[in-house]
């Protein structure tokens, strides 16, 4: 009798070993995932001088159900974009493809969930190798919405600041040392 309370014992300890251990793998893998090296940043970005700026456009900015969504219409990410990069000054600014070391594509979405008024939109920059048209990277930053009209175009603004300084950050290594955040 005490045998068969001992090997039940023994089992129920193993079980729940078991399951403790299974427990921490998904704990144990996380943390792998985090220690894991980052990977090359395409060399043809810190190398390049000049840039193209594509408006791939998007939704329009004008009304969703009879409400402007953002102030400046449906080209406000290109020219915000462009005169951020202008500001920047680490590219100089070509009129054509062709001129580039690198092409930089802008282009927003707007995401209606049948809302009044959208919940959020994605404002996407694409960084492409124009010779080969391979997409080096890609930064998305999302635009929450808001009630009021202000705060909508505050939150834009907010979005555009985030991609400008991840792309700053990816283009000049030296400044992600001194700023380990590109959010």
């Amino acid at each position: 009798m005490k045998l068969v309370r001992m090997h039940r014992f023994s089992r129920s300890v193993v079980f729940f070993a078991g399951i403790a251990i299974l427990a921490l793998v998904p704990a144990l893998s996380a943390q792998q995932a985090k220690s894991a090296p980052a990977g090359p940043v395409p060399p043809q970005i810190a190398a390049a001088q000049k840039v193209f700026i594509s408006n791939a456009g998007g939704e329009s900015f004008e009304s969703v159900i009879d409400q402007t969504v953002f102030n400046g219409g449906a080209d406000r990410p290109y020219n915000q974009f462009y005169d951020a990069m202008k500001t920047w000054g680490r590219y100089q600014l070509v009129s054509s493809p062709a001129d580039a070391d690198l092409v930089f594509e802008i282009s927003w979405v707007l995401t209606d969930t049948g809302l009044r008024l959208p919940v959020l939109g994605q404002l996407r920059l694409v960084v492409l190798d124009p010779k080969t048209h391979v997409t080096l990277w890609t930064f998305i930053d999302y635009v929450r919405g808001a009630m009021l009209l202000g705060n909508r175009d505050k939150n834009f603004d907010q979005a555009m600041t985030v991609v400008m300084n991840r792309m700053k950050l990816l283009a000049d290594p030296r400044a992600a040392s001194s700023n380990a955040n590109p959010q």
